[in-house]
């Protein structure tokens, strides 16, 4: 029997994480833990017209029988509808059913559908930033530097998890020392969230600050890569590999902020159980995130210091996560 002929006769979970610049489309087989992946393809975002265009290319290449479908995006999801951030579209679970014949369908907030990843992670999937005292039934945060700044949480209910989605990447930007106030100083023109600073984009908006702030030469080579490649690995790759000590300061920077705001969230959330950097920054930078100024910023909130202190904080290395709690999603879908 052919590979389709055969895909065909299975059912299969099919699970999506959905962004702005691209979509990750995915067949996963059941299992009573873990579902496992069977195939997995990334396409343009950007060069489809809608999220069921990109659904139908997926489906013509790849036939298959699909028994619930779970799909994180990147926006708010209320009512089984969503705008997606930074694209022009509207995606509903109604829709899909309709336009797909399934019966089951659920849209979920990307960080919440990486939330439901963390349960099921195993541990080398995972990078120790503090190891603390985690409690097992205490609530989880999730932050996620990336294009912008997710944040989710998630609670535990006589043991089954449930994702709580959240725009906290919107909330404003707090300085925490003479340099941070002065540069919100300079940005102040319009609101300045936490996002502004704590992303991908964030940390080039740190380095060009920081440039005019301390009247810094910028090495030719430097300059040259900023223009052709991608600049916040640019600066990164500066920081770690020719040590530019303007590119090491603004990723320090960068660090300090994130951990603060990692901070806060354990704070608001009371999460005991644990924090996850998750995207595709954290990763990269992991040698930074292990130096002092993340879990000093972390923990540096006065008299909860202490509490804080105990918080086991890692890092997913799992850059397929959000996927795979899709596809959780789309299990549980199946007990119902």
């Amino acid at each position: 029997m052919k590979r389709d002929e055969k895909r065909r006769s299975e059912q299969f979970l099919l699970a999506g994480d959905l962004g702005g610049t691209k979509t990750s489309l995915a067949l996963f087989s059941l299992d009573s833990k873990r579902p496992i992946p069977h195939l997995i393809e990334t396409l343009s975002s950007k060069n489809a017209s809608s999220f069921q265009e990109i659904i139908e290319v997926f489906l013509s290449r790849h036939p298959a029988k699909v028994m619930a479908a779970c799909f994180g995006v990147a926006g708010p999801v209320s009512k089984g509808h969503v705008k997606i951030t930074n694209l022009p579209w509207a995606v509903s679970e109604d829709e899909l059913k309709e336009l797909f014949n399934w019966e089951r369908v659920h849209l979920i907030n990307d960080l919440a559908a990486t939330a439901l990843s963390v349960p099921v992670l195993q541990n080398h999937e995972l990078a120790e930033l503090n190891y603390g005292r985690p409690d097992p039934s205490g609530v989880i945060g999730v932050v996620a530097p990336g294009t912008g700044l997710g944040m989710a949480l998630m609670l535990f209910i006589n043991g089954k998890a449930y994702p709580i989605q959240s725009e906290g990447g919107h909330v404003d930007f707090a300085p925490k020392n003479s340099v941070e106030i002065a540069m919100l100083q300079d940005l102040i023109d319009s609101h300045v969230s936490v996002e502004r600073l704590a992303s991908g984009p964030g940390l080039f908006t740190i380095y060009s600050w920081l440039k005019d702030y301390r009247n810094y030469r910028e090495p030719g080579w430097l300059h040259e890569r900023l223009l052709t490649r991608d600049v916040s690995q640019v600066i990164s790759e500066a920081a770690f590999i020719e040590k530019d000590p303007l590119c090491i300061e603004s990723l320090d920077m960068f660090t300090s902020i994130l951990g603060a705001t990692a901070g806060n969230l354990a704070l608001t959330g009371m999460t005991t159980g644990g924090i996850y950097l998750a995207g595709g920054i954290c990763p990269k930078i992991l040698p930074k995130l292990k130096e002092r100024h993340f879990m000093r910023a972390f923990t540096a909130k006065g008299r909860f210091m202490e509490f804080l202190s105990k918080i086991p904080v890692k890092v997913i290395l799992n850059d397929k996560a959000a996927l795979l709690g899709a596809a959780c999603c789309a299990m549980r879908l199946m007990e119902k």
